[in-house]
């Protein structure tokens, strides 16, 4: 006889939480918006009526997922073991020595690690190998977060910085999730502190010298607006603070040049401060290299000036409209171009002048060919006086890969892939670029992954789309190992590229700002028609996900059409616009007003409140939605999503499970450990297999 056992509930269900109502009016322009949530803010993270109904939040959610804890436990288990839990990254030389990353088999976090290059004299090569056998060089741990992050319930190391003379290191330490750091520096070898830490701070830190550091301060809303020089042995409190950036508009980047051999000559002003100008900078020789953007040149170009006329300039690479210049990488001999054309990333390679001789525009640049329809690439650390690129390129099928590229020879050497564990065959998958017509008649790209022997393409397949489409990011196509617990069940993954992204070069993204937000919202609409109109899917098989300003795209979509998915996940998504863009007490406020607007204004005020989230929830059915915040995180305040989800439950018309997670220990990115974060996701995975009904029985007992 077979039995077979259904998953459920095993206790009393807890009620559902309902946040009380406390009328909060708020009027501008004529306009009265009432929110009776805004009670849940709490800027010190400590009222007990809101820890309260957060945490009444997380049993209810734990209850309902109670239910599917055998199929969450093995998704984790799944995952888990694809993963290679004792492994080392691709070694890194600096002058005599490889370092490197080393994780442990059952551990959380990683190692710092290094080992002398034997012989040190030896030339670098694209076939170097780190020797690791008995007769190779001692490795040597210089720290070790595993031991760091034992006292605390979440770690990270926001930076770790190697001095130029290998001697010391300086690492920027997190351990709440606020994103403000202390830094240690110690002795590399001895692994002693020298001096004392550097305490709240961001995690943007420079060696000047071997003997003194450059790093940021914020201002009482986390806005980094000071410069500071520490040099080594002395108490930060007689730190010279180089530059403070009063305008609250701005934060601050390594936008000046400091000689580092003369520290105390201060900051000097490469390119002064304009409108719509953006400009970043390397140094080789007697010239600096700059990247710069501009509204005529909105794609950017590559010039270079003279270090004692900075003024005259000589344009390298000029602007072209269906080229965007993402980032230049300058060595000694040769500069490095990240481009991108018809949405996808370009690296090309240009040899320069001998240091002395003139500068020209440079021609006849060596592009590297890429193999699969759609991919990413992204610069690795490389050094500069080597004729050696590392980059990393990866696709939806193709495991992050680590090379190592002869700009001389043209010859790649593929240094280290990430192992997938188990049965996992690259040649299994399809990657496809796909493009939707946006009402605008716009092309949106789309980017696609599935395994070709397990989905129909008749629509009946089940569907996970992504979306983010601000700040100008790019969300390529890369290889996530976790995300093979849902193609191997059938599901099709895809990204929708849309505007406000900088997938498709400048203009892309200054069409998904501002005034035309919108743009980003009704391009994801018209991905998902498209997914359901071409059979991908079908709406009663379609998820969708988005996390931080993604959670702003799926919180809107939600409110325009709530019809489309069967199932969300917005991850601490920015949903309360307009409220939080007119606190300029809020973290990021002030600087956000580029991307968002500044709602002080009419026109932007009920532009914003047309598709602020918080501010849309209508009486109208809505998908099955799960959404996740961190009660420390700097960027979205936990009050945004609990809001959310609190007027979701009082207004919405339907019995769909809407579900809220907040995790009380951590911020933005969630928790910090590897396996903590593969447990998020197979509590993810699980809510969208639930949402679809395609939770498999418990089990069956044979007798």
């Amino acid at each position: 006889m077979a039995a077979t056992m259904q998953s459920s509930y095993s206790r009393a269900p807890p009620p559902v939480p309902a946040a009380k109502k406390v009328k909060h009016e708020m009027e501008l322009f004529g306009d009265v918006r009432i929110d009776n949530y805004y009670w849940l803010r709490d800027d010190s993270r400590s009222s007990p009526e809101v820890l309260s109904y957060l945490q009444a939040e997380n049993a209810y959610t734990d209850f309902i997922m109670s239910g599917t804890k055998h199929l969450e436990d093995q998704i984790y288990v799944d995952m888990r073991g694809r993963i290679k839990e004792d492994d080392i990254s691709a070694p890194v030389r600096r002058g005599p020595y490889y370092y490197y990353k080393r994780t442990l088999e059952g551990k959380e976090y990683v190692q710092h690690c290094r080992r002398l290059v034997s012989p040190v004299e030896a030339l670098p090569s694209v076939y170097d190998t780190m020797p690791t056998g008995p007769d190779a060089p001692h490795e040597h741990v210089i720290l070790d977060e595993n031991t760091k992050a034992q006292e605390h319930a979440y770690y990270s190391i926001g930076a770790f910085k190697v001095s130029p003379n290998n001697k010391l290191v300086a690492y920027a330490e997190d351990t709440k999730g606020d994103e403000i750091y202390t830094v240690y520096i110690i002795d590399a070898a001895s692994r002693t502190p020298v001096g004392k830490p550097l305490v709240r701070i961001t995690s943007d830190l420079e060696w000047a010298g071997n003997e003194a550091l450059l790093y940021f301060t914020m201002d009482e809303v986390l806005r980094p607006d000071k410069v500071w020089l520490h040099k080594l042995g002395t108490d930060q409190s007689s730190d010279s603070c180089l530059y403070h950036e009063k305008d609250d508009m701005f934060s601050l980047g390594f936008i000046f040049y400091l000689d580092v051999s003369k520290p105390e000559g201060g900051l000097t002003v490469l390119t002064p401060r304009l409108d719509g100008i953006d400009t970043s900078a390397s140094h080789r020789g007697n010239h600096f290299y700059i990247k710069r953007r501009s509204n005529e040149y909105f794609n950017s170009e590559v010039l270079a000036c003279p270090l004692d006329n900075v003024s005259t300039t000589t344009v390298l690479i000029p602007h072209r409209e269906s080229v965007k210049i993402q980032k230049i990488q300058l060595f000694s001999d040769h500069l490095v171009v990240y481009e991108r054309e018809n949405g996808l990333p370009k690296v090309t390679v240009y040899c320069l002048p001998a240091v002395g001789e003139p500068l020209t525009s440079l021609q006849g640049g060596q592009t590297i060919d890429f193999l699969d329809p759609v991919y990413t690439v992204d610069p690795s650390e490389s050094q500069f006086s080597s004729s050696i690129l590392r980059f990393s390129y990866s696709s939806l099928r193709t495991p992050r890969s680590v090379y190592d590229y002869d700009m001389r020879t043209g010859i790649s050497v593929l240094k280290k892939i990430e192992t997938v564990l188990g049965d996992f065959d690259a040649s299994k998958y399809i990657t496809e670029r796909k493009w939707a017509n946006a009402s605008d008649g716009t092309q949106i790209p789309l980017s696609i992954v599935y395994r070709k022997d397990l989905v129909k393409l008749d629509g009946s397949d089940p569907l996970l789309l992504y979306g983010y489409g601000s700040y100008e990011i790019c969300i390529d196509p890369s290889f996530k190992a976790s995300r093979l617990s849902l193609l191997d069940r059938g599901f099709i993954f895809a990204i929708a590229h849309i505007r406000g992204g900088g997938e498709m070069g400048r203009q892309w993204y200054e069409n998904g700002k501002l005034l035309k937000k919108r743009n980003t919202f009704t391009d994801f609409i018209a991905c998902a028609e498209y997914l359901i109109e071409m059979k991908f899917c079908s709406k009663e098989k379609l998820c969708i996900h988005g996390g931080s300003a993604g959670g702003l795209l799926i919180g809107a979509v939600l409110n325009m059409r709530p019809d489309l998915f069967k199932a969300a996940v917005t991850r601490v998504p920015f949903v309360d616009v307009v409220t939080t863009m007119l606190d300029p007490s809020i973290p990021l406020t002030t600087s956000e007003w580029e991307e968002w607007g500044d709602p002080r204004k009419e026109e932007f005020y009920f532009y914003m409140k047309s598709y602020s989230p918080v501010d849309n929830i209508k009486a109208q059915n809505y998908p099955k939605i799960l959404v996740t915040a961190g009660l420390n995180d700097p960027r979205v305040m936990y009050s945004e999503p609990a809001k959310f989800v609190a007027k979701l439950r009082d207004m919405k018309m339907d019995d769909n499970e809407l579900l809220f997670k907040c995790e009380l220990g951590a911020g933005h990115f969630s928790k910090s450990g590897r396996f903590e974060k593969l447990k998020e996701d197979a509590f993810i995975d699980t809510f969208i297999l639930k949402a679809l009904n395609m939770v498999p029985t418990l089990g069956c007992v044979q007798s």
